[in-house]
């Protein structure tokens, strides 16, 4: 039998680029929950929280240090060429 949760949900609509959620569901196991992941985020925005890196994947790392980047850097390239690596 299924515990109930008391809190309740609601269904959003967010327009965000086909790439962005193609990286997101690249990074989730079969197991993991978008709607989960993409709650906590909101939260710890909410809450000012910072992204502890212990709980990151190597790829997911790559990817907010190339956000961070300059595209136009030697930086960017490595971390590009790194991202690439870890996707195989």
């Amino acid at each position: 039998m299924k515990r109930r949760t008391k809190t309740k949900f609601t269904q959003i609509h967010v327009s965000i680029p086909v790439r962005t959620l193609e990286d997101l569901d690249e990074t989730l196991s079969f197991k993991q929950s978008r709607s989960r992941v993409i709650t906590k985020l909101i939260e710890n925005y909410l809450e000012g929280d910072q992204v502890h890196i212990g709980s990151m994947t190597r790829r997911q790392i790559c990817i907010s240090l190339l956000n961070q980047t300059d595209p136009e850097s030697s930086e960017y390239v490595l971390l590009t060429s790194l991202l690439q690596i870890l996707s195989k």
